[in-house]
């Protein structure tokens, strides 16, 4: 027997690997953007690869905690990933400390224009939670995961064309939220 979206959680409790692969497959997106999303600042890809994969493996470890249907499962396995990836991030800065010219001297931007940055990220991310869950999913894997349309094509099903065009109409909603009444 195989998992499916039906029977993952109780597989996955009872440790069988095929519903840790099924979590993987239907789940790394969305773990990929919480990581990058709290440690990308640090820019470090092989700490944010060795998070995932112990996110992975405390999902694996503490199954038999979790209580609660595949929508609390979602909300579970982000809250995980939110707090291993900032368990890492508070080492990682605890490790590595800068002066603030060494920042600035780093980055090129002050504070200021850094949290200008941080706050244009937030609204950035609370617009993409407006389009479609399909749509929202390209969006993260294309811009945030910076994968290629290829990929993405391969991982979701679909054609190149149907993913450059959702990519297309996703701009133009997004425009359009920002901008009522302009036009693209």
């Amino acid at each position: 027997m195989r998992s499916n979206e039906d029977n993952f959680i109780q597989r996955l409790q009872r440790k069988k690997e095929d519903a840790l692969e099924f979590i993987i497959d239907k789940y790394l997106p969305l773990i990929k953007g919480v990581t990058y999303k709290v440690l990308s600042p640090l820019d470090n890809d092989g700490m944010i690869e060795e998070c995932i994969n112990d996110i992975f493996l405390s999902i694996w470890n503490n199954s038999s905690k979790f209580d609660g249907d595949s929508t609390d499962f979602k909300k579970w396995i982000c809250a995980v990933a939110k707090f291993k990836a900032i368990d890492y991030y508070r080492r990682a800065s605890k490790k590595v400390e800068f002066t603030s010219t060494d920042v600035e001297l780093q980055h090129g931007m002050s504070a200021e224009d850094e949290l200008i940055v941080s706050e244009n990220k937030k609204e950035l991310i609370q617009l993409i939670n407006l389009l479609e869950p399909l749509d929202r999913n390209i969006f993260v894997m294309k811009f945030f995961l910076g994968l290629k349309t290829d990929d993405i094509s391969s991982k979701l099903g679909l054609t190149r064309a149907s993913i450059d065009n959702r990519i297309y109409r996703g701009k133009k909603k997004l425009y359009n939220k920002v901008n009522p009444g302009g036009q693209l």
